[in-house]
């Protein structure tokens, strides 16, 4: 019994660090994109910060859960907090570069074209923005394994 409740605690832990590292990287997408993030998505409704937004929160999760892996191996359990902590935080930053790198290289503002939701669905730059989130991600766990 003393083993779950151990466990437990170590996943609670874990979790709060994941919150952090999600409200990071909600920041950097906020600092990145027009507007207000909370307010485009859940006022206006924009389907485009829509799908920003939960790409990046999957992908945030896939690196958190590569850096609770990587972790594993570490020296006790604050050692392993502070790592996937700062594992975590490396994620948000370089899906925020890629993110700025690949707005430049488009043509136009990118974060105006991928909000522009005028006809109802998401532009193609949000899949496309979408996507390199994930794949940031899964290079960012790759390099933590």
């Amino acid at each position: 019994m003393t083993d779950i409740l151990e466990s437990t605690g170590q996943a609670l832990l874990y979790g709060v660090v994941g919150l952090v590292v999600m409200a990071a990287g909600f920041l950097a997408l906020d600092l990145v994109t027009p507007g207000k993030l909370f307010h485009v998505v859940w006022t206006d409704r924009n389907r485009g910060a829509a799908v920003l937004l939960g790409s990046q929160s999957v992908s945030v999760g896939l690196v958190i859960m590569a850096a609770i892996r990587a972790s594993e191996s570490e020296q006790g359990l604050g050692y392993g907090l502070v790592s996937t902590l700062l594992y975590g935080l490396a994620g948000v930053v370089v899906m925020t570069v890629v993110g700025i790198v690949i707005g430049l290289l488009t043509p136009g503002q990118m974060g105006a074209v991928v909000l522009d939701d005028n006809d109802g669905r998401p532009h193609p730059g949000a899949w496309v923005q979408a996507a390199m989130y994930l794949g940031t991600a899964v290079m960012v766990g790759a390099a933590l394994s």
